[in-house]
């Protein structure tokens, strides 16, 4: 089975707190993942989000926890409710709103995944992957919410987030 955390950067003003609409807005979204993908205003990570978050809580030991930034990238925003009306097999959604979007950006520009992989790295060899590839597969990721988050703060953008089975 495939499970994708997705996450879509669009501004504030084009979008409704509204979950009935924002499911139909992703799912739309989703549907033009690849073409979106590729201009940057959009990415999603399969299956190992909760991975990539556990890494960048390593955060907490380089002394980058202040303001706790390092979980604004995966888990950052607020949970937009279901309404009462809204289809229940609709996607949990989440929206982090552009200050936290600029904070996301500065984190993944400041810190150093050597710095994060030292620390954590082996956690993930012990859960029983190729520490090599779990490695490359992470700084794959990294490059991609970093990129993705610089250009959405760049732009002034939410992003919204929602996890598709």
């Amino acid at each position: 089975m495939s499970i994708h955390l997705h996450l879509r950067a669009v501004a504030k003003s084009e979008i409704r707190d509204d979950h009935t609409w924002l499911a139909a807005f992703m799912a739309e979204a989703w549907g033009n993942h690849p073409d979106e993908y590729a201009a940057g205003i959009a990415d999603s990570i399969d299956k190992v989000w909760d991975s990539v978050n556990d890494l960048y809580a390593a955060a907490r030991v380089l002394g980058t926890d202040a303001d706790k930034p390092w979980r604004l990238p995966i888990y950052g925003g607020r949970r937009v409710p279901h309404s009462a009306d809204a289809d229940p097999f609709d996607p949990p959604l989440m929206m982090l709103e552009p200050p936290g979007v600029s904070q996301a950006a500065n984190f993944l520009a400041t810190v150093s995944f050597d710095d994060l992989w030292k620390v954590a790295g082996a956690e993930f060899s012990g859960r029983g992957w190729d520490e090599t590839q779990a490695r490359q597969e992470f700084l794959d990721h990294h490059r991609d919410l970093k990129g993705f988050y610089g250009r959405a703060a760049t732009a002034g953008h939410a992003v919204v987030k929602a996890v598709w089975a």
